[in-house]
């Protein structure tokens, strides 16, 4: 099946650390790709000592400009949203909230990549901790991350949740039937809904072990019962990622009952139809 590009609202640059190409190289992508919006969301700064996988508060000016210069010279073919995918931690909530009212965004991204407390956090998606998933009891860590991007959604400092069961990564899983995780699931998406953000489909699982994209089928199933709006992330790290596998995901939002994307400006919500092509 073939759609009308929507917007990739998911895309970073070497100042996170762990990605490469120029603002302009992924808006370039885009075009290539017929897209006619993205949104850069690099890692957003964090207290010192955080983590080293990005940027420097030093550099958010940096980025702002190089986002801001990219979008006037690509004004009417492209339109470039000015983004932010920060970390949602407990204990870094006003450093966070602190730090997104020093600018103006078009939306921000939520994101949790840490279990545990800030003197001994747990990264769970970092393939240097791999071992720990050894020790580690897969339903315990599941619902533990599940209650934290719940928290996320209700903390107020995000307009989109990002990859929303990245814990599945590198293709640990609870069983299907596990009650504690489908209710950690669920509790999670009641927490989304009820704050009134958007939920990521992020291309990204499908480039990594998992082989699946974020979230799995089950819990876009029932965000669209909720009528939780969705938006779309290719998670990006380099130009040649950007879109990645958007059809593939808008077929699977189409077939679980979704049939708009949201897309942001000024962090007020717009819905875009999904619109196919063709068949095929």
């Amino acid at each position: 099946m073939k759609y009308l590009p929507v917007p990739d609202y998911h895309m970073h640059t070497p100042r996170c650390n762990h990605a490469v190409g120029t603002v302009e190289e992924y808006a370039r992508a885009a075009l290539l790709l017929g897209m006619d919006e993205i949104g850069m969301s690099d890692h957003s700064p964090m207290p010192d000592g955080f983590d080293e996988w990005r940027m420097r508060r030093s550099e958010l000016d940096g980025y702002l400009d190089e986002v801001h210069e990219v979008k006037q010279a690509y004004a009417g073919r492209l339109n470039v949203k000015v983004g932010l995918e920060a970390d949602f931690h407990p204990g870094t909530e006003n450093y966070v909230k602190e730090m997104l009212s020093s600018h103006e965004w078009d939306y921000v991204i939520g994101s949790v990549h840490y279990i545990g407390p800030l003197d001994d956090r747990w990264g769970f998606d970092n393939p240097d901790t791999l071992d720990q998933w050894e020790v580690r009891n897969v339903e315990d860590a599941y619902a533990a991350y599940y209650k934290l991007v719940a928290d996320s959604a209700a903390s107020g400092l995000f307009d989109i949740i990002g990859h929303p069961d990245l814990i599945k990564k590198f293709g640990h899983r609870p069983a299907l039937d596990s009650r504690k995780v489908q209710d950690a699931e669920e509790a999670m998406l009641v927490a989304v809904k009820k704050a009134d953000v958007a939920l990521e489909v992020s291309s990204a699982g499908l480039r990594k072990p998992v082989a699946e994209a974020y979230p799995h089928a089950r819990i876009i199933a029932r965000a669209a019962e909720l009528g939780i709006p969705v938006s779309f992330g290719s998670d990006a790290h380099a130009p040649g990622e950007v879109g990645h596998a958007m059809d593939a995901c808008l077929s699977m939002l189409e077939m679980c009952g979704i049939k708009e994307i949201a897309t942001f400006s000024g962090r007020a919500r717009h819905m875009r139809p999904i619109q196919r092509l063709q068949d095929g």
